[in-house]
C-alpha cells in the first residue's frame, strides 16, 4: 500500500550493522515515539540509524568537552576528583541535547508550512474558482511555496500512483506537524466526501486560519515587552552599573591596591554575551512568521 511505502521511507534497505548498532538497539525501546518524530520531521533515516549517529556524536562531543575541562582543571590546579562530575554529566547532557534534534526540526518544519499555508490556500481557491479541476490545481502548488509545495508534491505523487485523492490527503495529513495544514487537507477531504463545494469550504477555513495568525502576532507583541525588560536589566543595566559599583567597592576596601583582573572582566564579558545570545534566540524562536 502507498501508506506503508510512505511510512517506511528511508527504511527500504536493510541497515548494515556497525560497531554502535548493539548499543543503539538497547536504546531504541526507550524512545518509542522516535519513529513518529522522524517522520514528522521529514528525516529520511530509520530510528536505529539515527540513534547510532546520536551515540557517535555524543561520544565525540563528550571527548571535546572533557579535553577543555581537563585543560581548565590543570591550568587552575583544581582537585582532580571534581573531574568525576563532568565525566558523568557531559555524555548525558550531550545525548539529551542531540535527541532534541527531531523536535527542533518538527518545529522548524511546522513554522515553514504555517508561513506559506494561507497564500498557498488562496492560490488553490483562485484556481478552483477559475474552473480548474482540483487535482490540476494541486499540481500548480508543487512549486513556489516551500514546505507546503513539498507536501502537495507528495499528494500528487500518491494520486499518480493510484491512490484516491481523498485517501492521499488523509495520509499526508497524518504525518504533517502543522495543524493549520492538516485542517486545510481535512477540509478538502471532507468536502470531496460530502460533495460540497471545495472552493467555498477552503475559503472559509483559510479565513479562520488567517484570523488565528493575526491573533498570534498580537500576542507576540504583548509577550515581547517583558522579554525586552529582562534584556535591559540583565544585559545592559546590571552589567554596566555592577562593574562601576564593584570597581568603587574594590578601590575603597583595598585602598586602590586591588581591582578587577583580566580574568574577572572576561567572565563578565562572557556573561553579557550569553545573555545577548539567549535574548536573540528567544526573540527569534518565539516570533510568528506568517504571510497573511
Amino acid at each position: 500500500m502507498v501508506l506503508d511505502k510512505y511510512k517506511k521511507k528511508g527504511e527500504r534497505k536493510e541497515e548494515a550493522r556497525g560497531p554502535l548498532t548493539s548499543f543503539a538497539e538497547f536504546l531504541l525501546p526507550r524512545s518509542p515515539d522516535l519513529k513518529k518524530k522522524l517522520t514528522l520531521a521529514d528525516i529520511k533515516k530509520s530510528p536505529l540509524k539515527f540513534l547510532e549517529q546520536v551515540v557517535a556524536s555524543t561520544f565525540f562531543l563528550s571527548i571535546g568537552l572533557w579535553i577543555i575541562t581537563a585543560v581548565f582543571f590543570v591550568q587552575y590546579e583544581v582537585w582532580p576528583v571534581y573531574f568525576i562530575l563532568p565525566l558523568i554529566l557531559y555524555p548525558f547532557i550531550a545525548f539529551k541535547y542531540l535527541m532534541f534534534y527531531p523536535d527542533a526540526m518538527i518545529t522548524k518544519r511546522q513554522k515553514s508550512i504555517d508561513y506559506d499555508i494561507v497564500f498557498a490556500g488562496r492560490h488553490l481557491v483562485i484556481a478552483l474558482k477559475s474552473g480548474m479541476p482540483l487535482f490540476d490545481s494541486m499540481v500548480g502548488l508543487r512549486r513556489g511555496y516551500g514546505e507546503v509545495s513539498k507536501e502537495f508534491d507528495k499528494i500528487v505523487e500518491n494520486v499518480t500512483l493510484g491512490t484516491p485523492l481523498s485517501q492521499a490527503l488523509r495520509e499526508v495529513a497524518q504525518f504533517n506537524p502543522s495543524r493549520h495544514f492538516v485542517r486545510v487537507l481535512m477540509q478538502i477531504s471532507n468536502a470531496l466526501s460530502s460533495g460540497a463545494d471545495v472552493g467555498n469550504s477552503l475559503e472559509a477555513v483559510l479565513s479562520q486560519i488567517a484570523e488565528e495568525q493575526k491573533i498570534q502576532l498580537k500576542e507576540y507583541g504583548q509577550k515581547l515587552t517583558p522579554i525586552v525588560m529582562f534584556f535591559m536589566v540583565f544585559g545592559i543595566i546590571l552589567p554596566s552599573i555592577g562593574v562601576v559599583l564593584l570597581t568603587v567597592l574594590f578601590s575603597v576596601v583595598s585602598a586602590g591596591d586591588k581591582g578587577f583582573t583580566s580574568y574577572i572582566l572576561l567572565l563578565i564579558l562572557a556573561f553579557i554575551s550569553i545573555v545577548q545570545f539567549l535574548f536573540l534566540g528567544i526573540v527569534e524562536s518565539s516570533r510568528p512568521k506568517y504571510l497573511i
